[in-house]
């Protein structure tokens, strides 16, 4: 009976022995070989090394950030003209090839022009005012005028003359002086205008600058900066 318990102690001892160095295999995943475990992690040669050294080998392995693009700056808004309406055409034929789309605008000049002077004696309150006027106008030897009767600022003025300029205009003037006629004077006449101007927004340098070379293909014109009177 002693031998047989002796025996069986003898095999468990065995087989203790022989789990414990692996010969067994695993029975579970948290188990591990020792023989195979020292050959995969190669022991011998890991190394320790420092926080720093580990951040910055990371930061060396990472991609490199992108390369940002000089994005062209933009001019807010610029004008050119003003273009009487041949001259417009031709402007913007040139201004084709640019392909600026909406970023091109087309515009009428709002304000009026001069398109002659006047010389007149000022309006008087009636018709009968401005014949008694004219009466007074031919005892001084004056025969070259008419009475203005239409709707215009200078209805029941006279007219003295019309003229392209200002100075034709003054040199009337003088001339009706020395006749005696005190109360003339010249004013500008005003008509709507035919000309346009073109606009120009989020433009970059580059197009402004092909821009100023289209418009000095135009001798009387000229650019600038969006006026906000318009």
């Amino acid at each position: 009976m002693l031998k047989l318990i002796f025996a069986l102690l003898l095999v468990a001892n065995a087989a203790l022995f022989a789990y414990g160095e692996g010969y067994l295999g695993q029975f579970s995943g948290n188990e591990h070989e020792p023989a195979r475990l020292q050959k995969q992690q190669n022991a011998d040669k890991l190394q320790l090394i420092s926080a720093s050294k580990a951040e910055s080998a990371v930061a060396a392995a990472a991609p490199p950030p992108p390369v940002p693009r000089d994005e062209p700056a933009a001019v807010a808004c610029l004008e050119a003209g003003n273009f009487g309406l041949d001259e417009a055409h031709k402007f913007e034929n040139r201004l084709a090839p640019l392909e600026l789309g909406d970023r091109q605008q087309r515009r009428n000049v709002a304000e009026q022009e001069i398109s002659s002077y006047i010389v007149h004696i000022p309006p008087q309150a009636s018709r009968a005012a401005a014949e008694k006027k004219a009466d007074e106008l031919r005892a001084l030897g004056v025969t070259n005028f008419f009475i203005l009767n239409d709707s215009s600022p200078l209805k029941w003025g006279i007219s003295l003359g019309v003229f392209r300029s200002e100075a034709a205009a003054q040199a009337q003037l003088a001339a009706l002086n020395k006749q005696g006629v005190q109360t003339a004077r010249v004013a500008p006449r005003y008509t709507g205008s035919k000309q346009v101007y073109f606009q120009f927004r989020d433009i970059s340098d580059d197009a402004k600058a092909r821009i100023a070379k289209i418009v000095a293909k135009f001798p009387e014109q000229e650019t600038r900066s969006c006026s906000s009177a318009r």
